[in-house]
């Protein structure tokens, strides 16, 4: 008896009832429509605790068919637990292809990173947001960064900015830099690093936002323009490893996570699991153009 055989006579395809799928999928296309902006949702129940990876679940069982290929990375691991127990949790729920190779899905959903390959026309991406509100870090309350929003007045973000310049030489953003998108709302990328935040504009993909716990859903449509935020005499840049390479590929163009081993020395690897299985396999890539990179001497 397979997984989905199992289950069937006990949940709806996709776990969500058809009414709240339906809901979820209008408050979707208002946000494509209004790029940016969050949209309230009603952030259905799920088996799993809100903050886990609620909203990404909730736009991807609303989405999915079962000519879909599924993959689920967990900040550039298809490994990790919390990876593997979504992908099993919604191949159970809809007896949907899963897949490790970022090319031959459809569906995407991530928590905390970008792939490090290209995507497509054809395929969807979705994030995990723990925290959808940019503004929260200088504004407490919701009522006020909606009008903020409203009436794009985003003078305490870029004071918190400066605030930042003049105390420590730089802006001490790291993940989740805040962007605007389309000229208009400024958004929280969810907590990517810098280095994915160049991938969101005039992308070819769809990119989809959930944050469950805080009930909002937000969306950057194909070929959107998305600006971090600078200014004139201080530039938005990625993140630089000097002369570090991917310690088992000798691989330098790719986002690298820094490993410490037990004699106190440091190494550092390609952070994509998948990206990396293909490079140490002699495998084609076809990586994200990144402008960022012809500033850094690799």
């Amino acid at each position: 008896m397979t997984p989905y055989t199992k289950y069937q006579s006990r949940y709806n395809f996709a776990f969500i009832d058809e009414s709240t799928k339906k809901e979820i999928r209008r408050k979707l296309l208002k946000a494509i429509a209004i790029p940016g902006y969050q949209v309230p949702y009603s952030s259905p129940e799920m088996p799993i605790a809100r903050g886990w990876g609620t909203g990404g679940l909730h736009v991807t069982l609303s989405l999915i068919g079962k000519e879909d290929v599924l993959k689920v990375i967990d900040q550039g691991s298809d490994a990790s637990v919390n990876a593997c127990n979504l992908r099993e949790f919604i191949q159970s729920m809809t007896q949907c292809q899963t897949t490790y190779d970022t090319v031959d899905a459809t569906l995407i959903q991530s928590r905390h990173r970008i792939t490090e390959e290209a995507l497509r026309e054809d395929q969807i991406f979705i994030f995990q947001v723990p925290q959808p509100e940019p503004l929260r870090s200088v504004e407490r309350y919701e009522f006020k960064t909606r009008q903020m929003h409203g009436e794009a007045d985003y003078a305490k973000m870029w004071v918190s900015l400066y605030e930042s310049f003049v105390r420590h030489g730089d802006i001490m953003l790291g993940a989740g830099y805040p962007v605007k998108v389309n000229g208009r709302y400024i958004m929280a990328p969810s907590p990517i690093p810098r280095w994915d935040i160049p991938n969101l504009s005039q992308a070819k993909t769809l990119y989809l936002f959930g944050a469950g716990r805080e009930k909002r859903l937000y969306a950057v449509p194909p070929f959107t323009t998305v600006e971090p935020l600078e200014f004139e005499d201080v530039k938005f840049n990625i993140e630089q490893f000097g002369d570090q390479r991917c310690y088992k590929t000798k691989y330098t163009r790719a986002f690298l996570d820094e490993l410490y081993l037990d004699d106190g020395s440091r190494m550092h690897v390609v952070n994509d699991s998948n990206f990396l299985d293909k490079l140490e396999a002699g495998a084609e890539v076809n990586p994200f153009f990144n402008p960022y990179l012809a500033k850094i001497d690799l």
